[in-house]
């Protein structure tokens, strides 16, 4: 089946960039001139995305907010003429009618739990998950990247990418069985193992495209790492009656969940905007000593 579904985990609190994200929703922060979540949702929309699940919390209205219609504003710009381009821009944010569904995790469960939440709109279909605070910067999108192997293999798929092997005791990172090109079967995947002991360091980077089975096996999953109910552990189960396979995607990644990630985010793309690169040269090479 033809993946048209995605569903978007927004309902953390963003600790890890606290104070900025106390009344600020951390997938709403701005890299440059739009917020984290729309890149994201980009991302998606360019792999064939039609319906997008955002699985919300308290405080977390303005989500829904953004993707809505902003008429007074809409109206403001449109009676300028020299506001065209940013009213294009603007109205470039609204989903389609029907095309966003929200609920609500009422508790911070875990990534697996928040996942299981969109089970009865997701039905029974394949899906992607996208955690909203990654960006995953490539052409054609990741996730379009990852759909093309989807569509020859099937099952399940989900993104990595290689990182240092003296950091592999960070993340979670696969067992691969073989490897063609980039497209990688597994047969297992490891949380943060000690560096001697990691099948590989190709890292788990919050892209996936899963089977509906996976919601059952969420239905009754234990809590897992942080006492909290992990996507991993349930994946390492459907494992068993299903393939994995691993894509290593084309493309930089942008962790805008941590302060420095998001620094980095902010960097590189404005280096790369065309309203905003030859400054954002000189503010570097001011401050680099350069």
């Amino acid at each position: 089946m033809k993946v048209r579904k995605a569903v978007l985990p927004v309902a953390g609190h963003g600790t890890r960039v606290l104070p900025a994200s106390k009344s600020i929703p951390k997938e709403l922060l701005t890299v440059v001139d739009q917020p984290v979540l729309q890149y994201v949702v980009d991302e998606a929309r360019a792999a064939g995305i039609e319906h997008f699940v955002f699985v919300t919390g308290r405080g977390k209205h303005a989500i829904e907010d953004y993707f809505d219609e902003a008429f007074e504003l809409e109206q403001t710009l449109a009676s300028k003429s020299s506001k065209a381009d940013i009213l294009k821009d603007l109205q470039r944010t609204k989903l389609p009618p029907g095309a966003a569904s929200f609920t609500r995790q009422q508790a911070p469960l875990g990534l697996g739990h928040a996942v299981w939440c969109a089970k009865d709109i997701i039905g029974d279909e394949p899906f992607a998950v996208l955690l909203p605070d990654v960006i995953l910067r490539a052409e054609p999108s990741a996730l379009a990247q990852m759909v093309s192997a989807y569509d020859e293999v099937g099952g399940n798929v989900i993104a990595v990418n290689p990182v240092p092997e003296e950091q592999v005791s960070s993340y979670g990172v696969i067992t691969p069985k073989s490897r063609d090109g980039r497209l990688i079967e597994m047969s297992g995947m490891v949380e943060k193992p000690a560096r001697e002991d990691a099948p590989s360091n190709l890292k788990i980077t919050g892209r996936y495209i899963l089977q509906p089975e996976i919601f059952g096996l969420l239905e009754d999953q234990g809590k897992g790492a942080g006492g909290e109910i992990q996507l991993t552990d349930a994946m390492v189960r459907l494992m068993e009656t299903q393939t994995f396979h691993a894509y290593e995607f084309d493309g930089e990644e942008f962790d805008c969940g941590s302060k420095t990630g998001y620094f980095e985010a902010c960097v590189a793309h404005a280096l790369e905007h065309p309203e905003t690169a030859e400054d954002a040269k000189a503010i570097l090479k001011k401050y680099s000593g350069g």
